[in-house]
């Protein structure tokens, strides 16, 4: 396991880009670390001790003890206050508890934030470097079952609402659309980035899609390794509900099983046999999943190529891996 202190969160782009991408983040560390420790007394009634920076790609996270305190500037996105809405009518147990939340006045102006107690463990991490197979079977075992609370979950109210405001998430919608965002990215190619045959490719998948995805169960859609947390071989939170929405369960288990690393047949095994799903089955769904986020994070990789060349070199290694390489298949028996 790794043996990274506190939480660790990995934070996405504004409502145009899906949870697969990154962005920079916020300008000005001292002063959020300031206001971090003055949101943390507020919300403990005491002084929250040592406070150390956790990775984070859009937001500033500070871990303390007892205290996460995760800030951003008020006029960036809004999907922080679409977790602190979400926070209080989750399934007990699944989340960090939210202990406070709001704005904050800095002279250079305001921050959102939210403080959430510090629950125990460690993020197992994107690809779960250092976890040996039997910790990757319990684990993903453990999310399961974590996932399976959440998609049984009615929500009511404020949280009904904010799971169907609209979310541009960058994820699959229906055959049309995905058919559509290749199309757009093929136009905004100008320069011949993406290869003709992975574009094709992408076509094949799109056209084999169901025609409509289903928006029945509430799901996390960003729960890859990095927003888990654990303690040896037990889950004890799944964080970063910002992309929270209404959707498909194999929008949930794409991300556990893609981001598995080298236990990617393990963790897919494990995942079939907890929900009663056929393997070619979910093979299909998780696939047709990463073609359309790889799709919408290349069109927004060409349409600002001095921003995201890194992230469009990126995401085309994955795109000749699931297409040319056959990612959901190559190992199917």
């Amino acid at each position: 396991m790794t043996t990274t202190e506190g939480p660790v969160t990995t934070e996405v782009p504004p409502a145009t880009e899906g949870p697969l991408t990154a962005r920079e983040p916020m300008a000005d560390p001292s002063r959020a670390h300031a206001a971090a420790r003055a949101l943390a007394v507020v919300a403990l009634g005491r002084d929250p001790g040592p406070m150390a920076t956790a990775a984070s790609g859009s937001h500033h996270v500070y871990v303390g003890p007892d205290v996460v305190v995760k800030i951003i500037d008020a006029a960036s996105h809004t999907r922080l206050n679409r977790e602190i809405a979400l926070a209080p009518h989750l399934p007990a147990g699944l989340t960090a508890p939210l202990l406070d939340s709001g704005t904050h006045r800095l002279e250079s102006g305001d921050l959102r934030y939210a403080c959430y107690t510090r629950v125990p463990g460690t993020a197992p991490g994107m690809g779960m470097p250092g976890v040996d197979a039997a910790t990757a079977r319990a684990l993903a075992g453990e999310a399961v079952e974590r996932l399976g609370r959440l998609h049984a979950w009615v929500p009511e109210g404020d949280a009904d609402r904010t799971l169907r405001e609209t979310l541009d998430h960058g994820g699959f919608t229906g055959r049309a659309e995905f058919l559509a965002e290749i199309e757009g990215l093929a136009e905004r190619d100008r320069h011949g980035t993406v290869p003709p045959r992975l574009l094709d490719g992408l076509r094949a998948i799109a056209r084999d899609a169901p025609p409509q995805a289903r928006t029945v169960v509430p799901v996390h859609a960003d729960c890859h390794w990095d927003n888990w947390l654990a303690h040896g071989r037990t889950v004890t939170a799944l964080l970063d509900f910002e992309w929270a929405r209404l959707g498909d369960p194999v929008d949930d288990w794409f991300f556990l099983i893609r981001f598995s690393g080298p236990h990617m047949e393990s963790v897919l095994d494990v995942v079939a046999r907890a929900t009663d799903t056929s393997p070619d089955t979910l093979r299909a769904g998780c696939e047709v999943r990463e073609a359309t986020h790889l799709a919408a994070d290349l069109r927004v990789a060409l349409e600002r190529p001095e921003v995201h060349a890194r992230m469009a070199a990126d995401r085309l290694r994955s795109l000749e891996e699931l297409v040319v390489g056959r990612y959901w298949w190559r190992d199917a028996r």
